[in-house]
């Protein structure tokens, strides 16, 4: 029996809930037991850039898919490689985004628990979605996505 399921990376959660959930759950710890990590001035000056960063990052990242008519979605099959925008500098803008704005937020709340939660999140991140999209990724574009892979970083 064929299987009529679209080619997909397949992935246990969407990207945003793998950075949410965790960090909802730190801050809610943090409601309750306030630790924190850093210098009142220090945490506002890494907080506002790093959540100024990843609105940005993420905005680009939404207007070039949406220019390129590609699907934001990365649950649904992939029509284009996208290779331009925010791609030109990072395999995963959104991602990247994504932690940029978790990690502005703690900061701003000045919060240890969301921070702590932060390398779990990234490997989450790295194992269920950044891998398994890397592989449908170049079972879908071959050689074209390796030589992109090999001229533009994971991350930054």
């Amino acid at each position: 029996m064929a299987n009529d399921e679209p080619d997909t990376p397949g992935f246990l959660l969407p990207p945003p809930l793998t950075y949410l959930l965790p960090l909802v759950f730190g801050l809610l710890l943090d409601r309750r037991i306030h630790v924190p990590f850093l210098p009142r001035s220090v945490a506002r000056s890494l907080g506002w850039p790093l959540l100024g960063g990843g609105v940005l990052l993420n905005g680009w990242f939404n207007f070039t898919m949406r220019r390129t008519d590609a699907s934001i979605d990365p649950r649904k099959p992939v029509s284009k490689l996208v290779t331009e925008g925010p791609f030109r500098y990072t395999r995963n803008p959104a991602y990247l985004s994504l932690t940029m704005i978790y990690a502005g937020v703690t900061a701003l709340r000045n919060a240890l628990w969301p921070i702590l939660l932060l390398p779990l999140v990234l490997y989450v991140i790295q194992r269920d979605q950044t891998e398994r999209e890397e592989q449908y990724l170049e079972r879908i574009f071959g050689e074209e996505y390796l030589t992109y892979k090999t001229s533009v970083r994971r991350w930054v």
